[in-house]
């Protein structure tokens, strides 16, 4: 390296496998090149021309040598193979040696591929692992076991044979995967096998590195009734809108028959639209959905101040029909918690399930309030459900600008 010409560690400075280039090739190729330049008399305009090409050639000849390490270079994957059997999760992980070289101060990374040195990092392997391949049966942490690691030549990698104990069969095991941060290009391919079967492929990387993976038994089942019916009763609560759309479908009041009706209306039509879009039936971008939910609002609010001048209560319908956009609303927080194909009805049932329990509670709060209103003072009840019903529009129209101008 120490005759190089100084111009080749420019155009090159910092590849991490420039240090596996055959430099004696590139000193003959520049030893060539200055021959070559000796010969050529600088004062003509061919002789400048033959220099321009010569450089050319040189800068060629040099990225050629370098091509090689460079594509010699390992992509940035790991593979893992996790198969849930009765009684125990066995794992296989297939790690690239750079990986495991560069985190276990190894050099050179090709000492890694000796059964015998690879035997010996055994430890230290493990050690690394237990703080980045963590897995959860049912909540509680599983201890994690090497038994065994084999070289594998042709991929330039370690297969690595885990097993984590448990003692029953989990109903969710919520993995956590981030297995080279020091790279932020790494990702983990996994496959999911349950009793042999393939029943899940994940992709960890930087921006993902956990999973809740339900099991098809007795126990994954009541795992996701546990999740998901909190998660509709959490949404409905923690979503404005939503509660906004139902109080403004109430504040006209009517009888008990009339309100279960516009309840039902808009429990129908949401459990539709909820169903097709979380099974990928039907799918309307967030754009569209979230203003057109904020038009709803404002409409059940223009709706309220309307019906005392027509006399007629076309609610039900409303709620129907805005019932539908507002279903598309819901699926989009159901598709974030991940849901499980092995139990996608009992993910359905349940989170729909929360969400009307949400609803049962607000619509018994509002309806009990505004009735206990008017059963004192009829026109204060009116005022109540004039003033709510421009609170209603108000709110809407801010919601719509917002959406349709400010929504990223």
């Amino acid at each position: 390296m120490r005759r190089i010409d100084t111009d080749l560690v420019r155009i090159y400075p910092s590849h991490p496998c420039v240090s596996v280039v055959d430099y004696s090739r590139l000193q003959s190729v520049v030893d060539m090149i200055r021959t070559q330049k000796r010969r050529f008399s600088f004062t003509s305009r061919k002789a400048v021309a033959k220099t321009g090409l010569l450089r050319a050639g040189l800068l060629f000849m040099i990225l050629v040598c370098l091509a090689a390490p460079i594509y010699a270079h390992p992509a940035p994957y790991s593979y893992l193979d996790l198969r849930l059997m009765r009684g125990q999760l066995e794992a296989v992980l297939v790690a690239h040696v750079f990986d495991l070289a560069h985190d276990l101060n190894v050099a050179p990374v090709e000492t890694l591929l000796d059964p015998v040195l690879a035997e010996s990092k055994k430890e230290a392997i493990l050690n690394l692992l237990r703080s980045r391949l963590l897995l959860e049966a049912d909540g509680g942490a599983l201890d994690l076991e090497l038994l065994g690691l084999k070289p594998l030549p042709e991929r330039q990698a370690l297969a690595l044979y885990l097993r984590f104990q448990t003692k029953a069969f989990p109903g969710v095991v919520r993995i956590h995967c981030a297995l080279f941060p020091y790279d932020p290009q790494h990702q983990t391919f996994m496959n999911v096998y349950e009793d042999g079967r393939l029943l899940h492929q994940e992709i960890f990387d930087k921006d993902h590195v956990t999973l809740d993976f339900y099991t098809g038994s007795r126990q994954g089942t009541l795992a996701v009734v546990k999740k998901f019916i909190p998660g509709g009763v959490y949404h409905i609560f923690t979503g404005p809108d939503h509660i906004l759309f139902i109080v403004g479908l109430l504040l006209a009041g009517g009888s008990l028959l009339r309100l279960l009706a516009i309840v039902s209306a808009f429990t129908l039509a949401h459990s539709i639209t909820l169903s097709l879009a979380a099974l990928d039936v039907v799918n309307l971008p967030a754009r569209l959905i979230e203003p057109a939910i904020a038009l709803s609002i404002i409409y059940v609010g223009i709706d309220n101040l309307m019906v005392g001048k027509s006399g007629q209560d076309v609610r039900v319908w409303v709620a129907f029909f805005f019932g539908l956009v507002h279903g598309f609303g819901f699926a989009g927080v159901l598709k974030e918690f991940g849901l499980p194909r092995q139990a996608l009805g009992w993910s359905l049932f349940s989170f729909n399930f929360g969400v009307e329990i949400g609803q049962v509670c607000i619509v018994v709060i509002v309806a009990s309030l505004l009735a206990a209103l008017r059963s004192r003072n009829q026109e204060i009840g009116h005022r109540v459900a004039t003033v709510g019903s421009v609170c209603v529009i108000l709110a809407g129209s801010y919601w719509f600008i917002q959406r349709v101008f400010f929504m990223v």
